[in-house]
This record gives structure tokens, C-alpha cells and sequence, in this order.
């Protein structure tokens, strides 16, 4: 677990429980199709568990990680 994880927001959270929106928040993720990178750790993956149905995970490679300006 010592990668990093590309999560983007694909489902809306329009509906959906108010501790699943602030999972959301808590993530960093501020709309539909946004994207940001975390750290792989296990409280992470924990929010992650508490939204799998609204969100998609891909693990990333150091090399793959590219800051842009």
C-alpha cells in the first residue's frame, strides 16, 4: 500500500445519505468527473469502501504521476 490512488467521482451525490457526501468532501473531490491523488493508505481505502458505488479507483505508479502547472 505504499502507491498512491487516482480516484474520480463518477456517479452523482444528489439523493444520496449526507455521510456519503461528506466522505466526498473529506476526499477532496468537488464534482462530478473530478479527479484527485491520494496517498494508499488504510483510512483512505476505508472512505473509499464508505463510496465505492460513486466513485472509481485506479492505482498509480511513481512515473505516472505528472504535477502540472
Amino acid at each position: 500500500m505504499a502507491g498512491k490512488l487516482k480516484i474520480t467521482q463518477v456517479r452523482s451525490v444528489i439523493g444520496r445519505q449526507k455521510k456519503q457526501k461528506l466522505t466526498i468532501q473529506a476526499l477532496g473531490i468537488r464534482r462530478l468527473h473530478h479527479t484527485v491523488v491520494h496517498n494508499d493508505t488504510p483510512q483512505i481505502r476505508g472512505m473509499i469502501n464508505k463510496v465505492r458505488h460513486l466513485v472509481e479507483v485506479e492505482e498509480i505508479n511513481k512515473g505516472e504521476i505528472k504535477k502540472e502547472k
